[in-house]
C-alpha cells in the first residue's frame, strides 16, 4: 500500500500522524509525506521521505507581540487561512505530483488533501488534531470549501460530509471531546503515544508555549517564568527553536530552560504542566495523568482550555492579563487540590484503553481493500 501522509501545520499536526507512519512502514507499506517547508527537515529526521507543499504555517521564527485571544478571530483564520488559501494551494500541489498513492492520510485541517483525494478517486483518512472537537465546524468552513470544491469540478457538500466520508482517526480520549460535537460514525479512536504514569522524584513543573505560538507570545514567557521560579519546585521550560534561552538571563539552580526536550523524556518527571493548551501538549499531559494550568493564545487552544476546565483537570489563565503572582497562586492551588490530578488520571486511563497504531493500520488497509 502506498500512503501519502499529508499535514498542514507544525509539530502538533505531525505528532499523531508520525507513529501511524512508522507502524505503516513496519507493516511493509510505503509512506511519503507532504508538509510545509518548515517541517520538511523534521519529518526527514524522523526517517520519512518528505517534500514541501505550501503554504507554510510554521511561522518562520518571526517574533510577534501577544494579541488578546479572540475565538471569532481564530474562526476567521481557520476559514480564510486553512479552508480557503491553504486548501486551494495544497489541492493543486498534491494533484501536480507524479507519485500516486493508494490512500491519503491527512490531518483534519488539510482540507486540500481531502479534495485532491476526491479528484483522484482514492480513499482518504483524516487524523484529528484538535482535542476538544469543537474548533473545526461546518458553519465556519463550509462556504469556503465548497468554492474550492467547485474549482475542481466537485459537487457542493452542504453538510461537509467530506470531513468524515471514509475514516476519521482520533488520538484523544472520547470524553475529552465536547459533547456538542460528537465524533462522526466513521471515527475510530487509537493511541498515538505510550501512556505512562508520571512519577517525579521531586515536585516538578513543565512550562511550554508550543513550537508555533511561542514566537507570538510577547512578554508571556518572562511573565510566567517570574511566577513559577519563585516556587520551591524544579522547573523545566522549553522555548522552541527560534528563542534563545540565554535571553531570559541567569536562572536559579532549580530552573532549566532549553529550546526543545521531547515530551516523553520530560513529562514522566513532572507533577504539573503549564502550557498554551495546544492539542499536542494537552495529549501529552493527559497521557501522563497530569493536572494542568492553561494559558491559551489562539487556534484551538481557547476551546481546549475550556474543555479541560469543564472536566476538572485544568485551570485557565488569561494570557493577556495574567500576572506573575496570579500564575504562581494558580499553580499552587492546582497542586494542592487532588481533584485535578484525579480527573487527569481518569482521562489517562481512558486513553490507555484505546488500541495502538497497529489497529489504525488495519483500518487503513481495510479502507483500501474496500475501495479495490
Amino acid at each position: 500500500m502506498r500512503i501519502l501522509s499529508s499535514f498542514v501545520g507544525g509539530r502538533g499536526h505531525w505528532g499523531p500522524m508520525e507513529p501511524i507512519g512508522r507502524a505503516a512502514v513496519r507493516a511493509g507499506h510505503t509512506v511519503r509525506v507532504a508538509c510545509g517547508e518548515s517541517m520538511v527537515s523534521q519529518v526527514r529526521q524522523d526517517g520519512f521521505e518528505a517534500w514541501p507543499a505550501g503554504p507554510d504555517f510554521g511561522g518562520g521564527g518571526i517574533r510577534r507581540p501577544l494579541i488578546k485571544p479572540d475565538q471569532d478571530k481564530e474562526d476567521r483564520d481557520l476559514r480564510d487561512g486553512f479552508a480557503d488559501r491553504a486548501a486551494r494551494i495544497r489541492a493543486a500541489h498534491l494533484l501536480e505530483t507524479d507519485w500516486r498513492p493508494d490512500l491519503i492520510l491527512c490531518d483534519e485541517v488539510d482540507f486540500g488533501a481531502m479534495i485532491a483525494a476526491e479528484v483522484l478517486g482514492i480513499p482518504y483518512a483524516s487524523v484529528l488534531s484538535n482535542a476538544s472537537g469543537s474548533f473545526v465546524r461546518a458553519s465556519v468552513i463550509g462556504e469556503a470549501l465548497n468554492e474550492v470544491r467547485a474549482d475542481h469540478g466537485l459537487p457542493a457538500d452542504p453538510g461537509m460530509e467530506m470531513l468524515s466520508r471514509h475514516l476519521v482517526l482520533s488520538p484523544f480520549p472520547p470524553s475529552l471531546r465536547h459533547p456538542g460535537f460528537p465524533l462522526p460514525p466513521s471515527a475510530r479512536t487509537f493511541r498515538a503515544q505510550d501512556v505512562v504514569e508520571a512519577k517525579p522524584e521531586e515536585p516538578t513543573i513543565y512550562f511550554t508555549l508550543g513550537t508555533v505560538f511561542n514566537t507570538e507570545s510577547g512578554d508571556l514567557f518572562p511573565r510566567v517564568l517570574a511566577g513559577l521560579r519563585e516556587l520551591p519546585l524544579r522547573l523545566i521550560v522549553t522555548v522552541g527553536p527560534y528563542i534563545d534561552p540565554a535571553e531570559f538571563g541567569p536562572q536559579p539552580e532549580h530552573v532549566r530552560i532549553e529550546k526543545y526536550i521531547p515530551q516523553h523524556e520530560t513529562l514522566p518527571q513532572c507533577s504539573l504542566v503549564v502550557s498554551h493548551g495546544g492539542s499536542g501538549s494537552m495529549t501529552g499531559t493527559i497521557a501522563h495523568g497530569l493536572p494542568t494550568v492553561l494559558i491559551p493564545m489562539g487556534a484551538d487552544q481557547i476551546l481546549n482550555a475550556a474543555r479541560a476546565a469543564d472536566l476538572g483537570f485544568g485551570r485557565i489563565l488569561d494570557a493577556f492579563t495574567a500576572t506573575s503572582a496570579e500564575v504562581k497562586a494558580t499553580v499552587v492551588d492546582v497542586l494542592d487540590d487532588r481533584s485535578y490530578r484525579q480527573a487527569a488520571t481518569r482521562l489517562r486511563d481512558e486513553l490507555a484503553d484505546q488500541p495502538d497504531t497497529v489497529h489504525a493500520i488495519r483500518l487503513l488497509e481495510g479502507l483500501v481493500e474496500r475501495q479495490r
